[in-house]
């Protein structure tokens, strides 16, 4: 069964230069989302491109995810509610895998490596 449904993420950030191939040094690439809608995800990147108006060397992209593929995603949170990543940073996302035996192996390596670290989670999403 194939899904319908899509998704969208906002992906950017502070780049060395005005090529946009590389992230400046103590940066990070952002990835905000998933929106269910282009719309939604079109108004996070109205706010992150005029956040970063006068910066010439940040870019932002809306990217549609491809349905098909499996990733492991989470990380340290704040708390056991799961909402707020540590540090207020994004959510790791480990893939794609092509099945979902492939996402499981992934995240099971992840879970087991930080076990005994009651605020971290992780799962697996179909993106």
């Amino acid at each position: 069964m194939t899904e319908t449904n899509e998704q969208y993420y906002v992906v950017g950030g502070l780049f060395k230069d005005t090529t946009f191939t590389d992230i400046a040094e103590g940066e990070k690439l952002l990835k905000l989302g998933p929106f269910d809608n282009y719309d939604e995800a079109l108004a996070v990147w109205r706010a992150k491109a005029m956040e970063t108006v006068d910066e010439a060397y940040a870019k932002f992209n809306i990217e549609k995810v491809d349905h098909k593929k499996f990733w492991v995603v989470g990380g340290e949170y704040t708390d056991t509610d799961f909402k707020t990543i540590k540090g207020g940073g994004d959510e790791d996302h480990i893939g794609p895998f092509d099945t979902r035996e492939e996402a499981r192996d992934a995240w099971k390596s992840k879970s087991m490596a930080s076990v005994d670290n009651c605020y971290v989670r992780y799962r697996i999403d179909k993106l």
